[in-house]
């Protein structure tokens, strides 16, 4: 078996073990069903189905607050991505989780998958919620769709979170680009991925046709490193220090927001960078202890605060 199939092997099975319970001495960093710190299972304020852009999309609303919008991963749900997240950042602001095209409880159309389409579709969700901007929090696939998102409808972008998540398709460590083109459905069987296409109504016999659709999206080049670079809204992207996404991308990215200077002498970039420890591409997602807390101070900070003195 080459190499290249083991390291697949290796992302599904990684997958496949993100998605399951963890220990209850590991609550707080479980794939389990959205529960409250008080351990009761969290429920949507308002759920439905939004008319965007001849899509029928599925959201869920939870809490009072100032509103976040959580854009998930490729091929994952609410449930799968966020179950465990929601409750931490619900308690006082309003958590907006939507299913992107194809995902979930929102049906596919006959249109290109683009992450372009994406963040207009989350747009118009934000339109039918009439709620005028968010902070924007991406995953992974979710992370490219906000970066457009940003590019695409500054307005309505108050900070942009980015977790695992490229702004050009190089950005990523080239094992990892190579392997784009090799991922198929039977990579996914009997996983929870799979078992959630099939529970939430979809057909079936369709899986492997969102299996490559969704990935074609990473299989032709993109690079919107001018654009993302000049996004006005403050970025805060976080990375694992064993993540697909290369080191240099997400430094060259910071330094443009004015990173790279010693803050003590030139204050502070309003965008921040963070490198988690021991942290894997799938794994980023079970790091709430570090996560949470670093993201809820972002989104919190007064940015034109000067940085303290002696």
């Amino acid at each position: 078996m080459n190499k290249r199939i083991i390291a697949i092997l290796l992302v599904v099975a990684t997958i496949v073990i993100s998605c399951q319970p963890r220990p209850k001495d590991q609550e707080n960093n479980s794939a389990e069903p959205a529960k409250t710190p008080a351990g009761q299972h969290a429920k949507p304020a308002e759920s439905g189905y939004a008319d965007v852009n001849g899509l029928k999309m599925y959201y869920e609303v939870y809490g009072k607050g100032k509103p976040i919008v959580l854009l998930h991963g490729s091929y994952m749900t609410i449930p799968l991505n966020w179950s465990h997240i929601i409750p931490l950042l619900a308690g006082d602001r309003k958590v907006i989780v939507a299913e992107m095209q194809g995902h979930g409880r929102t049906r596919d159309i006959p249109r290109e998958f683009s992450y372009e389409g994406m963040a207009d579709d989350v747009s118009g969700l934000l339109r039918h919620l009439k709620i005028d901007s968010a902070d924007i929090v991406g995953y992974s696939m979710g992370g490219g769709v906000a970066f457009q998102f940003a590019v695409r409808h500054p307005e309505q972008v108050r900070r942009l979170v980015v977790l695992s998540g490229a702004y050009t398709h190089d950005g990523w460590w080239p094992d990892v680009e190579a392997m784009y083109a090799t991922i198929n459905a039977d990579m996914f069987k009997g996983s929870p991925i799979q078992k959630q296409y099939d529970s939430l109504g979809n057909d079936p016999a369709h899986f492997p046709e969102f299996v490559k659709k969704v990935i074609s999206i990473d299989l032709k080049p993109y690079d919107w490193s001018k654009d993302v670079k000049n996004i006005q809204a403050p970025i805060f992207m976080a990375i694992g220090d064993a993540d697909g996404i290369r080191y240099e991308h997400a430094l060259e990215l910071f330094r443009a927001k004015g990173g790279g200077k010693m803050g003590d002498i030139h204050g502070l970039p309003k965008s921040r960078l963070a490198i988690i420890p021991g942290t894997t591409h799938i794994g980023m997602m079970q790091r709430t202890d570090l996560l949470i807390p670093m993201i809820t101070d972002f989104l919190d900070a007064d940015l034109n605060a000067a940085p303290p003195t002696f």
